[in-house]
């Protein structure tokens, strides 16, 4: 057999655009013959990936993954190109196995589930194999797994076909009060979704946030012609108001405006007899921070056609 070179696998990864691992085990599988590697890589629907690599994918969809004990769950956002794809019933299963996939690994970086191993190979090669056969390029953009633990529990909700995703978990007197309100932390989970609090609650929001609010404050009553030394009454309350807006425990439920998140959650456990507070949440928001590469059609088809 002959010996594979790294200059003959960067040879044939510019004559195909393929993954550097492709191009090596396509000459292995060939015995180092070039044209039966191209064939090779052509046959595994492999010599586009690396193009397809290279373009923006910021649809897709976020998905969830919660285990039966309801003690643990996954939220991950996966991308594709265009919304078509994000539709189509072999992009919907990918995104469903891959988040299974990484509920169940001890990843906890994009990195680090890459080298996975999934159907006998990598995550990553897994990925070019479903980039090669959906026709576009696949992200798997982040992920995050919230572990409630013991007397915790995990609730979920997927809003906009996949477009936003919320985890949310509570830590409960017992388990019996966990499984009692997970009703109303599904409906929380749906407010976050709606009203995409900034932070949990008070103890989460840090002082520079607090100290920039108040400078805000002032420059706010400076401009109103307010005299400077009834500020101090005044700030307190806008910084009460920013805290009531931005902090999930202190929002007016979407449901019931008259109550706030927490004190939701505080009846709902004191109907099952027992306590539970909210100790996490996450919130993904489909290519949020994303930059999407403007194109126009006609420019998009002659890129592609190599023109």
């Amino acid at each position: 057999m002959a010996a594979v070179t790294a200059a003959m696998v960067k040879e044939l990864r510019q004559m195909t655009n393929a993954g550097m691992m492709d191009c090596k085990k396509a000459l292995t599988e060939t015995n180092g013959d070039m044209e039966a590697a191209v064939e090779w890589l052509r046959k595994k629907g492999l010599s586009n990936a690396a193009k397809k690599a290279g373009r923006v994918a910021s649809e897709g969809a976020i998905s969830i993954e919660i285990s039966d004990d309801h003690r643990k769950g996954t939220i991950a956002e996966i991308n594709s190109e265009t919304d078509f794809v994000a539709q189509n019933d072999n992009f919907k299963s990918l995104v469903k196995k891959a988040t299974r996939h990484v509920h169940c690994s001890t990843a906890t970086t994009v990195e680090d589930l890459l080298q996975t191993e999934i159907d006998g190979t990598t995550f990553e090669e897994y990925l070019k194999g479903e980039i090669a056969k959906i026709g576009e390029n696949i992200v798997m953009r982040r992920f995050v797994t919230v572990d409630a633990g013991e007397n915790g529990t995990v609730e979920g909700y997927i809003h906009g076909n996949g477009k936003v995703g919320v985890l949310v978990a509570a830590k409960c007197d017992s388990d019996k009060t966990c499984e009692a309100i997970r009703p109303t932390l599904k409906n929380i989970a749906m407010h976050i979704a709606a009203m995409n609090p900034a932070y949990l609650d008070e103890e989460a929001v840090p002082a520079e946030v607090i100290e920039k609010e108040k400078e805000i404050a002032v420059e706010q009553l400076k401009k109103e012609g307010k005299p400077e030394k009834i500020w101090d009454k005044i700030i307190p309350g806008k910084i009460k108001r920013f805290l009531k807006d931005n902090t999930l425990v202190n929002q007016p439920f979407v449901m019931d405006d008259k109550k706030t998140v927490g004190q939701v959650l505080d009846e709902a456990a004191k109907e099952a007899g027992g306590t539970a507070k909210i100790v996490e949440f996450i919130r993904f928001e489909l290519g949020e921070g994303i930059e999407k590469k403007e194109e126009d059609f006609a420019a998009e088809v002659a890129a592609q056609m190599g023109k």
